[in-house]
């Protein structure tokens, strides 16, 4: 590794340290921490991946996955760096500087938000297939072993006494999942009767006793802090939990939830500047292989492979009614309507 790409490396590392809260770990080479982008030219390419909270061991799981194949297919090493922490502050850290080449974030919005500040082209979301999600997810439940406060339903979460563990949607993708996963429910308890929907949902956030930035900040609280009775969580989140703790949690799938769909995309100035445009490409390309979705779907997100995702039925529920982001009029009216400031969030939890 030459000197420059050593100091470029500190550089972004130090950075990303200022300018996020995201989590950084290395794989496919020396050094686990830091944050960099080296060029095509150097001896060793180093792309980073800025994503989301939960993503962590899928990651972990597929670098060592995609390196062992870059290099057979082009001979050459190439070393991955992870960021993650909550996804919209996750974006703004690669607005204000965390040299991210490509980003796997939480909802499109979030990638959204870096295309405005002109660091990726118009169009992304066509440039992978599925509206550029390899994987998707859905919002459940995870209660504690026997479900003491019988929690079956998004009703259940509004009962006095019930403590509710959250993420804040100002900062967590997952969280805004949450809501309007929460939203929809109410939409259909009460045919569409907006003051009833905003009451139930306010009922809902009054119950919720820790509100964290990011996803895994939440399950943390929930899983190993001991705090609330239930955690509304990605599913991958819930089922990971229930793995590491055998017999002390249960999963709950309520009667309606909501397709999240988690979105990936190169970051266009930064590989530009870097020269990793190829290795990029080739690292959100391969998420779509036949061996790297049974990775997806080992690690508890559903692969958008029909055929994998077959292979994984018994894994999750697939028979639980989902509405989707385009119920919602897409992520930009969404976001508009639900997470801007001075928007329906804000005016429920404000109550």
């Amino acid at each position: 590794m030459t000197k420059r790409h050593l100091i470029r490396r500190a550089a972004a590392w130090l950075l990303s340290m200022g300018l996020a809260a995201g989590v950084l770990t290395g794989c496919g080479g020396e050094g686990n921490s830091g944050t960099a982008s080296g060029s095509a030219s150097d001896e060793k390419i180093t792309l980073t991946n800025v994503s989301y909270d939960p993503t962590r061991e899928f990651y972990e799981a597929y670098n060592k996955l995609f390196t062992k194949y870059y290099k057979e297919k082009t001979g050459q090493e190439i070393e991955i760096i992870q960021s993650h922490g909550g996804s919209g502050s996750q974006a703004r850290s690669v607005i204000e500087g965390n040299d991210a080449d490509v980003v796997t974030l939480a909802l499109a919005h979030d990638i959204t938000s870096v295309e405005q500040a002109g660091m990726i082209e118009p169009g992304w979301i066509n440039e992978f297939s599925g509206n550029s999600s390899p994987y998707t997810s859905t919002i459940v439940f995870l209660v504690r072993s026997g479900n003491e406060k019988g929690i079956r339903d998004w009703n259940d979460l509004i009962k006095e006494g019930v403590e509710v563990i959250t993420p804040d949607p100002k900062s967590s993708g997952g969280a805004c999942w949450n809501f309007l996963a929460a939203w929809n429910y109410a939409k259909k308890s009460f045919n569409g009767n907006q003051e009833q929907m905003k009451d139930f949902v306010a009922k809902l956030y009054h119950n919720v006793t820790v509100m964290d930035s990011g996803a895994r900040g939440a399950t943390t609280t929930f899983v190993e802090n001991g705090q609330g009775d239930v955690l509304i969580a990605w599913e991958n989140e819930a089922l990971l939990a229930m793995k590491e703790f055998p017999g002390q949690y249960e999963l709950v799938t309520p009667s309606v939830s909501i397709l999240a769909e988690p979105s990936v995309a190169i970051v266009d100035e930064n590989v530009e500047k870097n020269g990793t445009q190829q290795a990029a490409k080739d690292y959100l390309e391969y998420l779509y292989t036949e061996e790297a979705q049974r990775v997806i779907g080992k690690y508890y997100y559903r692969p958008s492979n029909k055929k994998i995702l077959n292979e994984f039925k018994d894994t999750f529920d697939l028979s639980v009614e989902l509405c989707t982001i385009q119920d919602f009029g897409g992520w930009d009216q969404a976001y508009a309507d639900f997470f801007a400031d001075d928007a329906i969030f804000d005016e429920i939890y404000t109550k």
